[in-house]
């Protein structure tokens, strides 16, 4: 438990720092620098999926020499060194940079991070352990937007000021991970050789890769939840105040229904989950109101609290222990690859075909995903 709770703080700090930005990316890239939809498209997409091709290499390494925790200091630094690049930034080509050496730390230290929780729980507790330390990481992100809403209010606008001040909690979430412990039996290299065959993987397993590399495809970047509310006609504050809503409902949510999964199993939850994100898009398609927003993101606050810490809950279940962090890291590798056309066909279906369009292509991926993922996945 106070390995979960270290990594949750890690997590937490982490978020504060990284929220602080998220939010304000898209305006500063369109309305600053003056990119289109398309380049925030492209920018999110690479970013994502350059990096999350790392999740299952670093995690088969943290695998194979028995050892988690330099991986995830090693991802944690990188990512506070891409929001400095953030912050020197003067054309989108440093945003793609920045965004890139942020999101290669994630990839690094996604897997070992998730194995090193599940190594630090008991069986029938994984549900509870990582819905804590979701909880605690979207905590951290409603801080963070917090901080960035007092911050735009008090510097009138001045968005490289709140990227400075988001170093600060950054650079602390790696001290803390120095007092994360490992156990003995993970500090030693292992001599065993690490085999990861796929025609040899659980049967649900794939078809649930394959599930949720379809349901990526319509899950672009967040960035565009943020670019519709502003084309709606909200103000930057009040954009700022939707992402809050999201995250406060995701850290609410968390939790409790990853301890649910630990009682009813995860399939119930995710197909509930994924059915959630259809309908939310669709409603960002149909949405004429800035009101609406609200429950919108709302919404997609349920969305992401019944499936993230769930996702990974049910792959370290299934997965075989000695390939764990190699199959939660596949699992984040195929989401990240999924991203690069999926925010890549959205800034193009919004240039060329209108707002609306990326969201009607997302909502009927959702719903698509969360009928097949309840009827062909089977004892789940």
């Amino acid at each position: 438990m106070f390995n979960i709770i270290l990594l949750g703080i890690t997590s937490l700090l982490t978020d504060i720092s990284s929220e602080m930005i998220y939010p304000l990316l898209p305006i500063y890239l369109v309305s600053v620098l003056g990119a289109s939809p398309a380049i925030l498209g492209l920018i999110e997409g690479i970013a994502e999926s350059s990096a999350s091709l790392l999740k299952v290499f670093s995690g088969y390494f943290s695998d194979k020499i028995k050892a988690r925790k330099p991986f995830t200091i090693f991802g944690y630094t990188a990512s506070a060194i891409g929001k400095l690049i953030l912050y020197l930034s003067t054309s989108w080509a440093y945003v793609l940079t920045g965004r890139i050496i942020d999101r290669f730390g994630k990839g690094i230290r996604t897997a070992p991070r998730d194995a090193l929780i599940a190594d630090s729980s008991g069986e029938g507790k994984r549900g509870a352990a990582f819905g804590l330390h979701r909880t605690l990481d979207s905590l951290g992100a409603c801080i963070g937007v917090l901080w960035a809403y007092f911050l735009i209010i008090g510097y009138k606008g001045n968005l490289k000021n709140i990227f400075l001040f988001s170093l600060i909690p950054a650079s602390l979430s790696v001290a803390f991970l120095f007092l994360v412990k490992e156990k003995r039996s993970q500090a030693k290299t292992s001599h065993q050789k690490i085999k990861f065959n796929w025609d040899t993987l659980d049967e649900r397993l794939k078809l649930f890769f394959i599930f949720t590399f379809i349901f990526t495809l319509g899950n672009s970047s967040n960035q565009f939840l943020l670019l519709r509310a502003k084309n709606l006609g909200s103000p930057l504050p009040a954009v700022i105040l939707f992402y809050l809503v999201y995250n406060v409902i995701y850290t609410l949510v968390s939790y409790p229904a990853s301890r649910l999964s630990d009682r009813i199993g995860r399939k119930t939850l995710l197909v509930v989950g994924y059915l959630f994100y259809g309908l939310v898009y669709l409603g960002f398609a149909l949405n004429k109101s800035m009101f609406n927003l609200w429950f919108l993101f709302g919404v997609y606050g349920l969305y992401i609290g019944f499936t993230e810490g769930v996702e990974k809950a049910l792959v370290a279940d299934i997965a075989p222990s000695d390939l764990r962090a190699t199959a939660i890291g596949m699992h984040a590798t195929l989401v990240g690859i999924g991203l690069l056309p999926a925010s890549l066909f959205a800034g193009l279906l919004w240039k060329f075909l209108g707002p609306a369009a990326p969201f009607y292509f997302g909502g009927f991926m959702g719903i698509f995903a969360s009928v097949g993922f309840w009827f062909v996945l089977k004892g789940i």
